[in-house]
């Protein structure tokens, strides 16, 4: 397995558990049951990540429970909770998205088309992320061999529409500079294998900020000296690993303001007036700041990497000191009403609630997408989402509500040394 999958502090083995039992997972082992004590050692959350110490809070009285049991005449359970959501403009099944993995050889063909052929499956927005053309390149739908970028949306497509998921989900392209550079964007406007999706209104362009691994820089590859030498033109190396085959590629991490965000989403607007336009952030200090900057220049959606979001390769020292963790994210930003979408460390229910409670329209998969599928590369991540899909439809009627739309900080305990959510209302 490569090691893009890998990474220190995520719980890899419990991600491959629930791409092979699916539901089931949301449980104990059921091996021990009536035989052994459960959660006698529960496993420790990171007490640095303020997400991870809030904790889901369900009240006594439950009104809206109430009005759920004089809808339904019975009793309301769990199954009642619907999860239906619209995210950046697309219609989806679950308050779910795979969330931008790139041009590492991991993901570019393999992975990349089974999690795209996977996410039309289960109705949900797919991101494909930033540099896949400039390294892989791009070779359209009419040529003998597809590139992995129209690879992934045919993927996606084919199977959304064998799967009778046409009116669900979506396509996300991401950009960088180098991107840009590359023209992806105009490629693949003009593509024919984007067609059916720009007909459907289920293409959106993602004006990539930052990341959340690697806040304040650029993408980071490892590469071969051969491989290195493919993209000279694109990209920048270093020699940091000595006399060796292997050299780091750099990529820039562009330059924003206020103003250039703001004429960077007119553009796409203006350009491809057929796509929705998303924008990346990564957790820099004035992030509720820039959310609002682009919500108020017409984006469709925001999306907010928290500092523990995945990477192909990143410095140590950024994985563990720089940027804010995705609960604080939440918290600056506060509820507005917008479509945020949330990524970092994604795997399992509770995280993903207290992420919808803050303020999250959705959640991004990111690492855990990719794990699932080379787990099984035919229905891991639909084993994932069907137990991610089990513990929200338990914890949100937990807490009396069978909306996602409903979950609200109310809902939540958060720690101590984490402000209240700041409203950021958007005239």
């Amino acid at each position: 397995m490569s090691a893009v999958l890998s990474a220190t502090g995520f719980p890899e083995a419990e991600v491959r558990r629930r791409a092979r039992l699916g539901a089931a997972a949301a449980f104990p082992d059921l091996s021990v049951y009536g035989t052994g004590l459960v959660g006698a050692e529960p496993a420790g959350p990171d007490l640095g990540d303020p997400l991870e110490r809030t904790r889901i809070v369900p009240p006594v009285f439950m009104p809206e429970r109430l009005e759920k049991l004089i809808e339904l005449a019975r009793e309301p359970l769990y199954t009642d909770v619907e999860l239906d959501t619209v995210i950046g403009g697309f219609a989806s099944r679950l308050p779910l998205y795979v969330s931008a993995f790139g041009s590492t050889q991991v993901a570019s063909r393999d992975l990349g088309e089974a999690a795209g052929a996977q996410a039309g499956r289960l109705g949900i927005p797919m991101v494909i992320g930033e540099n896949v053309v400039p390294v892989n390149g791009y070779r359209g739908a009419s040529e003998a061999e597809v590139s992995s970028m129209a690879g992934r949306i045919t993927a996606y497509t084919e199977a959304a529409a064998a799967s009778g998921n046409e009116e669900y989900g979506g396509v996300v392209v991401q950009q960088s500079t180098e991107d840009a550079d590359a023209e992806v964007w105009n490629l693949l406007y003009s593509d024919p294998v984007s067609q059916p999706l720009l007909d459907a209104g289920k293409l959106a362009f993602e004006l990539k900020v930052g990341q959340g691994a690697k806040p304040g820089l650029g993408g980071l590859t490892v590469l071969d000296r051969e491989a290195a030498g493919r993209v000279a033109e694109q990209y920048a190396t270093q020699e940091v690993f000595g006399a060796g085959d292997r050299v780091l590629r750099l990529s820039s991490p562009g330059t924003f303001t206020e103003e250039i965000l703001r004429q960077q989403i007119r553009l796409m607007r203006n350009n491809f007036p057929r796509v929705r336009v998303w924008v990346k952030l990564h957790p820099g200090r004035d992030v509720a700041h820039a959310a609002a900057t682009a919500w108020a220049s017409g984006a469709d959606a925001v999306t907010v990497d928290g500092a523990e979001a995945g990477t192909a390769w990143a410095p140590s020292g950024f994985l563990a000191q720089v940027g804010l963790p995705l609960g604080e994210c939440l918290t600056r930003i506060g509820r507005t009403g917008r479509c945020l979408l949330a990524s970092g460390r994604i795997w399992e229910g509770t995280r993903a609630v207290k992420a919808l409670a803050l303020g999250a329209r959705a959640v991004g998969l990111g690492r855990a997408a990719l794990l699932a599928v080379d787990e099984d590369g035919d229905a891991g991540l639909l084993r994932l989402a069907e137990s991610m899909a089990l513990e929200l439809r338990m914890l949100i009627s937990a807490v009396g509500k069978y909306r996602v739309d409903a979950l609200s900080a109310e809902d939540l305990l958060l720690p101590t040394d984490v402000r209240p959510p700041l409203a950021h209302v958007l005239q």
